[in-house]
C-alpha cells in the first residue's frame, strides 16, 4: 500500500523513469517508486513535468495536489474509476435511502464531537469537553438538532479564544485549512479508487462541490488535524508570520503519517492503530461495505498519544 507523501517546494523538473518519480533540482536528483507514493503536492510554480508522468500517477492512484498563488491547495488530479466493480458501487451509492444517509451522518457527527471533546480534555478545558460529550450523546438521525454547529461554537472558543472565527484571514486558519485540504484530497483519492461518485454526499450536497462525500468523511478527522496544527501554532508564539512557510506546510502534510486509532464499526469495542493515510482508506472501505449491509456501522478515527510515524513525508 502507498505510504509516502512527496511535497515539491523548490524549482524542479519531474519525470518518469522505470515506474519511479524522478525529481531533478539544483541540489541533486531523487527517485521515489510510484508504488510508494500516495500524495504528491506541487507547491512551486517553477516545476516542469510531463503528461506521461501525470498519466502514470493516475494509474498508480496517486493524488496530485496543486496550489494557487496564495500557496493553498486549489486542485487535485485523481484516477478515473480504477475500481474493478465501480458500477456496482455507484448503483449501491445511488440507492442509499435518506434514512440510511442520516444514520451514517449521525455516526460521523457523534465521532467528531467525541474527538473534539478528547482534544479539549487534553488541553485542560474539562467543562467544554463535558459539554461536547453530552452533545454527542444527543445527536439524532441526520443531526436534526444541529449539534455539530453548536459543538463548533464551544470548541473553537475554547481552543483558540473567544475572539477567534474560522472566517478570519489569519495564520491559524491558514494552517488548519492546509491540513484539511491535504486530508480531504487523500479521502477523495480513496473514494475514487473504490468506485464512489465524490459529488454525491451523505449530508453535504452543494451543486458546486465535486467532493461532497469527502467533505462528509473528513469531519471526524478535523479535530485530529487541529491537534496536529496546535503544535505548529505553539511554536510560532504570540506573533506568527504573515503566511505559512515551506516548513509549516511540510509539517501539516505530515499529518498523513501521524498514528491514530480507528474504532472498527463491526466491533465497536475493537480499536486498531493506523496512520491517518491508512485510516482514510480503511474508512472508505468501511463505507463501501456499508452500502451492501445496513446493519454494519462505519469505522471512524480517533486520536492517540502515540508519536507520528517517521520518514513518511518528503519535502523536495
Amino acid at each position: 500500500m502507498a505510504w509516502r507523501s512527496v511535497m515539491i517546494t523548490q524549482p524542479a523538473r519531474l519525470k518518469l523513469e522505470q515506474r519511479a518519480l524522478v525529481v531533478e533540482q539544483e541540489s541533486g536528483t531523487v527517485r521515489v517508486p510510484l508504488e510508494d507514493i500516495s500524495v504528491l503536492v506541487i507547491d512551486q510554480p517553477q516545476v516542469l513535468l510531463s503528461a506521461s508522468l501525470l498519466s502514470a500517477c493516475a494509474s498508480a492512484q496517486i493524488a496530485v495536489i496543486t496550489v494557487g498563488d496564495d500557496h493553498h491547495p486549489n486542485g487535485v488530479l485523481l484516477p478515473h474509476q480504477p475500481h474493478s466493480r465501480a458500477l456496482k458501487v455507484i448503483r449501491a451509492q445511488l440507492a442509499l435511502t435518506l434514512p440510511r444517509k442520516k444514520r451514517l451522518w449521525q455516526a460521523i457527527v457523534q465521532r467528531k464531537l467525541h474527538n473534539q471533546a478528547d482534544l479539549l480534555a487534553q488541553l485542560g478545558h474539562a467543562s467544554a469537553a463535558l459539554t461536547l460529550n453530552h452533545l454527542a450523546q444527543r445527536v439524532r438521525s441526520g443531526d436534526a438538532g444541529n449539534a455539530e454547529a453548536h459543538g463548533a461554537q464551544v470548541y473553537f472558543k475554547a481552543v483558540f479564544g473567544h475572539g477567534f472565527s474560522r472566517a478570519q484571514t489569519r495564520w491559524h486558519n491558514a494552517a488548519l485549512n492546509y491540513g484539511y485540504s491535504v486530508v480531504r484530497s487523500a479521502l477523495a483519492r480513496n473514494l475514487v479508487a473504490y468506485g464512489f461518485i465524490t459529488n454525491i454526499g451523505l449530508h453535504h450536497s452543494s451543486e458546486q462541490n465535486a467532493f461532497n462525500l469527502a467533505d462528509d468523511l473528513i469531519e471526524p478527522f478535523r479535530p485530529l488535524i487541529d491537534a496536529h496544527a496546535l503544535s505548529l501554532i505553539a511554536a510560532q508564539g504570540a506573533k506568527p508570520p504573515p503566511e505559512l512557510s515551506r516548513t509549516d506546510k511540510a509539517h501539516m502534510v505530515q499529518i498523513l503519517h501521524e498514528d491514530i486509532r480507528l474504532h472498527r464499526g463491526e466491533a465497536p469495542t475493537a480499536i486498531e492503530h493506523f496512520s491517518v493515510l491508512a485510516a482514510c482508506e480503511q474508512m472508505v472501505i468501511s463505507l463501501s461495505q456499508r452500502l451492501f449491509d445496513e446493519c454494519l456501522t462505519l469505522d471512524l478515527p480517533a486520536r492517540t498519544l502515540k508519536k507520528p510515524a517517521e520518514d513518511g513525508d518528503h519535502e523536495l
